[in-house]
């Protein structure tokens, strides 16, 4: 037996630590209680941090790995898919909006995977980082309104602008979304048409 073990880096375990808060996130807003929606900021904040900071440890101290690179989008995927599919639970999102946003996360995996049968790893690009952090704000800015709602904070002005932009805000993560996810297509195109070196017998 080989002695060999799989060892996982700093930025890998966070994006790990990632899909397991989406856990915890999912199961808080699965029991109906007064701070359902706090508590699901929290958790998605911290699991927004980990986002940010397996990026910038990777980049920053040469961590950058063949796995993380498909491992951190997995796990932004899977938060951002629950916190979406959260959104329909309080009414805060329409179903057109949250399906074109998920279609578009199962979309790029396949092409993800397609690119991977050619023998080359599909990173996140500006756009999808863009897609990613325009998504986190939207979601966040649902869940603060929420949060604000169920503990009866008022804040003024605040809970005024609060809830007249998160409608234009959703339309332009929508935008941001199928826009980057085009962009995608467009720079592989070519190996879209290409039959892979070897195939499956």
């Amino acid at each position: 037996m080989s002695q060999q073990t799989l060892r996982l880096n700093l930025p890998n375990q966070l994006s790990l630590a990632r899909i397991g808060m989406c856990g915890l996130f999912v199961a808080d807003l699965s029991i109906d209680w007064p701070f359902q929606a706090t508590t699901a900021l929290i958790i998605f904040l911290l699991a927004s941090l980990t986002d940010l900071l397996d990026g910038w440890i990777a980049r920053n101290y040469n961590l950058v790995s063949e796995l993380g690179k498909l491992l951190d989008p997995l796990a932004d995927k899977i938060l951002i898919s629950a916190a979406l599919l959260s959104l329909l639970q309080f009414n805060y999102a329409p179903l057109w909006a949250v399906i074109t946003m998920i279609a578009r996360e199962f979309l790029i995996t396949g092409l993800r995977t397609l690119v991977a049968i050619h023998g080359k790893v599909m990173g996140a690009d500006m756009g999808g980082k863009q897609k990613t952090i325009s998504q986190m704000v939207f979601i966040i800015a649902c869940f603060v309104s929420l949060s604000l709602k169920e503990t009866k904070i008022k804040t003024g002005i605040f809970d005024y602008i609060l809830e007249n932009t998160l409608y234009p805000m959703m339309l332009l993560t929508v935008a941001i979304t199928i826009i980057s996810g085009t962009n995608y297509f467009y720079r592989h195109w070519e190996l879209i048409h290409k039959e892979p070196r070897s195939k499956c017998e």
